[in-house]
């Protein structure tokens, strides 16, 4: 027992005796508490207020009457505008460029075009640029004017090929083109339309675009669609010089569903974003308080579920969260508890049951939960094609509080919302951040409020790290940006002019472009074009693809039904009999990095890979090196060939469980599924040379057919 009247130091030794460890926690203790501490100063400051924790849900009183007119429209008959009765009218006549903001009725005019064509006994061809709307349109159109009566055509589908509506993807509208300019026939249509025109201006694909409206026969009439042109006027203008007829601008500004743009404080309090052509003054002032910059600034994510709160609350849902990147779409998911939206469960569950049971793969889906409780989604290019399918059907049905997206998500799929919900004034464009344009910015705005569901859409800034408040102000009032043409050579697109054309007809051809004709006083950009097709020529001469009076040799032939990015590559393998003769397997495998275009490293242990598989893809390597490096000493670019392509495309063409590569690889679902599915296409090309090369046209057919399988592929019922 310890008495009560010994001293500290005798406590301590006892302890000591009994329990060392105890003995030392005493000891730090004592030490601890006899440091002499300095009071704490004041410094006269007043504290500064620290935001709250959490955000409660409240509104500027002078929202009220703004939020008094969210709902639905009365139903009533629908009546045509009168932008869509004079563009119809311009179509049949003319070529026809419509400019409308989004959801203002533009497929309306394309349907009735179709239509106006197909009973006049006439043929449509309907192009966009994403499968996924290709698809959606094939459906669509063949509940109005009934399957039997529509076709399509893309990378992955091929169906009722001879019908007299086609909808396809525009790179096989290009690709016919090139079929009828070879063979001298005329493309079997009497109207075209191009769907979200404005990708003419695209970087990567704008090329296809604009070599389709100078390819096109000028007795076909076509009409063009877009949101977002700035310059219409101007590519009227010019395919009306080079197609010798009208070709109308039809342009509306007014959307159908105003767009009221609010601000979110950090309480949790909305206010308006604007009061006039000003910020609004209590905006502006918590820009401009030095006592915000700390959470203006913080790098930790935003509380996402808080939020949702807040909009349900003013019933501003359902809305479109536009994030930075896939992690954080993914991430802002687990921030969001159940929904407090009130659903009619059995209505949510057997639509949810009912895809579920199409996709059998979805149900083990990790974000299954997410979308089941919380009634979010993540929608972005690293999600599979199937989940992202499925993710759009719910939130069109609106069975979804939010979707958390990135910026892809705005140009050609159709899911608006009553709020889009912004966190950023940049975007990522493959290779930095830079600041959003106003073509973007309309892309995205676009999506917010639904014709026929709602009176009143918003647009939703939350202050942040990447956040400009002054830059979305102007983005407001800006017009969407000028096209500039994007046209430039390939060795796909050399190889299939030459099969029709001579170089001085070329050239005629590059005096006809977009470029030409935006650069008629210097006559640069034309002068470059011929410059870089004379240099792409002179490189197929000396590898044997074209012969001294410029024409193609057999090689040459055969290489241009090859339309890829690297025509080449596979044309060399072929000549050097590289390939693998009757193993598809292997064949699917070592044709996959000839078409990863990423600069993602996955690690591989070279010691597991099967030795058939490595030595297959040293031979086709060692069959390209040669021509690589001429290619790069002539000063075209050449992607590195990577093993880890091949290696994991081998387990999936040899029936390997989808989940076991994506967890043994760390490969994005969404990315692995597009090395399959442009792998597929590449095989695809190679199925078309069954005149000169029939063995390995056949073997690539079942190698297609190794790689196309859920959940890569799904069929599509809108």
């Amino acid at each position: 027992m310890i008495d009560r009247g010994q001293n500290t130091h005798e406590v301590v030794l006892k302890i000591t005796i009994l329990s060392v460890p105890l003995c030392l926690v005493t000891i730090k203790m004592q030490r601890y508490y006899s440091k002499k501490r300095p009071p704490k100063k004041y410094h006269g400051r007043r504290k500064k207020p620290e935001l709250p924790r959490r955000m409660k849900p409240e509104a500027e009183a002078v929202l009220r009457d703004i939020f008094l007119r969210i709902g639905r429209p009365p139903l009533a008959p629908f009546t045509p505008d009168p932008f869509q009765l004079k563009a119809l009218k311009a179509i049949k006549r003319a070529d026809c460029l419509v400019m409308a903001p989004t959801g203002a009725g533009k497929t309306w005019i394309a349907e009735e075009a179709i239509a106006h064509t197909f009973e006049k006994g006439g043929r449509s061809w309907y192009a966009s640029p994403l499968k996924a709307l290709t698809n959606s349109k094939w459906v669509e159109f063949g509940h109005r004017f009934g399957s039997d009566t529509v076709g399509i055509l893309t990378g992955d589908t091929k169906e009722n090929v001879d019908a007299p509506i086609m909808v396809g993807t525009t790179e096989i509208l290009r690709n016919q083109l090139y079929d009828v300019m070879h063979t001298g026939d005329d493309l079997n249509c009497d109207l075209v339309i191009l769907d979200e025109a404005h990708f003419l201006g695209d970087e990567d694909r704008g090329v296809v675009w604009e070599e389709v409206m100078i390819y096109l026969p000028a007795r076909i009439n076509l009409l063009m669609l877009s949101a977002t042109v700035g310059n219409g006027y101007t590519i009227s203008a010019w395919l009306s010089s080079i197609r010798g007829k009208e070709c109308v601008v039809i342009k509306e500004e007014k959307r159908p569903v105003p767009l009221y743009p609010l601000f979110l404080h950090p309480s949790g309090k909305i206010k308006p974003y604007m009061d006039k052509k000003k910020l609004y003054s209590k905006v502006r002032l918590f820009m401009e308080d030095k006592s915000t910059r700390r959470y203006r600034r913080s790098r930790t994510l935003p509380p996402f579920g808080e939020i949702i709160q807040v909009l349900a609350r003013f019933k501003l849902l359902p809305a479109i969260f536009f994030l930075k990147s896939r992690s954080e779409c993914d991430a802002a998911l687990g921030t969001c508890g159940k929904s407090s939206k009130h659903y009619e469960e059995k209505s949510f569950d057997d639509e949810l049951t009912l895809i579920l049971d199409r996709f059998p793969y979805m149900k083990n889906h990790k974000q299954l939960y997410n979308l089941r409780f919380s009634r979010v989604g993540a929608h972005h290019g690293g999600q599979l094609p199937a989940w992202k399918f499925l993710i759009e059907n719910m939130m069109k049905r609106g069975n979804l509080d939010a979707i958390f997206a990135t910026t892809t998500v705005a140009a050609g799929v159709n899911f608006p919302a009553r709020t889009i919900v912004l966190f950023n004034s940049d975007q990522f464009n493959g290779r930095e951040f830079i600041p959003l344009n106003g073509t973007e910015f309309h892309q995205m705005t676009g999506r917010a409020g639904r014709r026929g569901q709602d009176k009143i859409g918003f647009m939703l800034a939350v202050p942040g790290r990447f956040m400009d408040i002054k830059h979305i102000k102007n983005l407001l009032s800006a017009k969407p940006e000028d096209i500039k043409s994007q046209i430039k050579n390939d060795f796909s697109m050399v190889l299939n002019l030459l099969l029709s054309h001579t170089p001085e007809d070329i050239r005629n051809i590059f005096e006809k472009s977009l470029a030409s004709f935006q650069q008629a006083k210097g006559g640069k950009a034309e002068s470059n074009l011929w410059n870089d097709f004379q240099k792409h020529l002179v490189f197929l001469k000396a590898e044997g693809f074209v012969d001294e009076q410029d024409r193609l040799t057999e090689d040459g032939i055969w290489a241009s039904k090859l339309r890829l990015d690297q025509p080449l590559f596979i044309a060399e393998c072929l000549k050097k009999n590289a390939f693998p003769k009757d193993d598809e397997r292997l064949l699917a495998a070592v044709i996959a990095p000839f078409v990863y275009d990423g600069d993602q490293e996955i690690q591989i242990y070279q010691k597991s890979v099967p030795k058939k598989l490595k030595a297959a893809y040293n031979k086709i390597v060692s069959a390209v090196s040669p021509i690589s490096e001429r290619m790069m000493e002539a000063g075209f670019a050449v992607n590195p060939h990577k093993l880890w392509t091949s290696v994991i495309l081998y387990d999936w063409a040899g029936g390997a469980p989808w989940d076991t590569i994506i967890e043994k690889r760390g490969f994005a679902e969404g990315d692995m599924a597009m090395l399959v599915l442009r792998t597929a296409d590449n095989l695809k090309q190679i199925t078309s040379l069954r005149e000169y090369h029939p063995d390995i046209a056949a073997l690539a057919e079942n190698a297609r057919e190794a790689l196309l399988r859920e959940p890569v592929v799904f069929e599509y019922d809108y």
